[in-house]
């Protein structure tokens, strides 16, 4: 149901005030515009549905992981390193993110690219954007469905550190997703920037005299999801954070965001006390898996268009939007709420899916 402006445990200004400690650097347009799904909510019968268009931050198409990258890059300088390598799917909205901030400041963006569906390997989509930019793309294969787990490339990762050593230069490796400790990142730095979008957010919303019910996005490495709770936990604890699982089942990811979320606050000096419990992810929308279009997101990336003008992707937002349309449905979200869906980008991942998308919408 609607929520009163409440009091909580950390004011707005506060909240702010701990982010503000963590070096930044200006890469994306801030903040993001927020606006009423007017005609969707319309549709749907309620609830009213706002968007936080992180899809429109600016840098090479937008998108949540820019966000992150604003907080990646100083400890990227920080540590001198002249080579960023990171790793992802072959049509990561992370990796082609990753590669134009890089570039930015004169770095070395180098990629490994996992083929794990049922994609060609032609210069389309974010793959097309990371040649342009001149990545160092280094292409492996993946099993099909299935997200490329740290576990997975570890190994892969060795090799290329080693080479880019080799070569007489100094990588940083950066996680998938910005999200994770892991590599050369030593603090859960692309959390501690969604912390800061919930803010910003927050101070939206309230602008327009409300607190939101729900805040829901696709959920993939768990860095967004995990920055999201923690500053929902901080400042509106009443505030449910529905992360729709892309690619792993709700157990394992739940621990994998409750690890970050913790982590988030021991860096921020926070309590907020998160458990197992405050992290809601929802994985009965992953379909026949990671990165895989299906009938239902290809109709609500449609949906969504002809209503709002908004183009959704096939492998993220599509997904959660299509989950966000079934607990409507099945009234998990109620009539009377009022949602805020985070748009975290990809779209440029609509034109390899090409194919796939036709064929569903003819």
């Amino acid at each position: 149901m609607l929520q009163e402006l409440d009091m909580t445990a950390y004011s707005l200004p506060g909240f702010q005030d701990k982010i503000q400690a963590f070096p930044r650097v200006g890469l994306i347009h801030l903040p993001t515009p927020i606006q009423k799904l007017e005609n969707l909510s319309q549709v749907l019968g309620g609830p009213e549905i706002y968007m936080k268009r992180d899809d429109l931050t600016g840098l090479a198409f937008g998108g949540n992981k820019s966000r992150k990258l604003e907080f990646i890059i100083p400890d990227v300088l920080a540590k001198q390193a002249d080579v960023l390598i990171t790793w992802a799917s072959l049509q990561s909205n992370w990796c082609l993110q990753t590669a134009a901030a890089a570039r930015k400041f004169g770095i070395t963006p180098v990629l490994v690219l996992f083929k794990p569906y049922d994609l060609p390997e032609e210069y389309d989509g974010n793959l097309l954007l990371d040649f342009i930019l001149e990545a160092d793309i280094k292409l492996r294969e993946a099993e099909a469905g299935k997200v490329v787990t740290l576990k997975y490339t570890e190994e892969i990762l060795k090799e290329v550190v080693k080479e880019v050593k080799e070569r007489g230069h100094t990588p940083y490796v950066a996680p998938i997703g910005g999200s994770m400790v892991w590599g050369s990142m030593d603090r859960p730095l692309g959390a501690i920037s969604y912390a800061n979008a919930y803010a910003e957010m927050l101070g939206q919303t309230e602008s327009l005299g409300f607190q939101p019910d729900i805040v829901i996005h696709a959920s993939g490495s768990g860095g967004t999801q995990a920055g999201l709770v923690v500053g929902a936990k901080a400042l509106t604890p009443n505030t449910k954070v529905f992360g729709i699982s892309v690619s792993e089942d709700k157990e394992t990811f739940g621990r994998d965001i409750l690890s970050i979320a913790k982590e988030t606050e021991s860096a921020m000096n926070v309590d907020t006390a998160i458990h197992r419990e405050d992290i809601l992810v929802l994985d009965e929308y992953l379909g026949e898996g990671y990165g895989i279009v299906t009938q239902d997101v290809s109709d609500t990336i449609r949906l969504v268009a002809t209503t709002e003008s908004v183009f959704l992707d096939p492998v993220y937002t599509g997904k959660a939007m299509t989950a966000l349309f079934d607990l409507v449905k099945r009234g998990v979200i109620k009539k009377e709420d009022r949602v805020v869906f985070f748009h975290t980008g990809g779209t440029a991942a609509l034109f390899p899916n090409k194919d796939k998308l036709t064929s569903f919408l003819k």
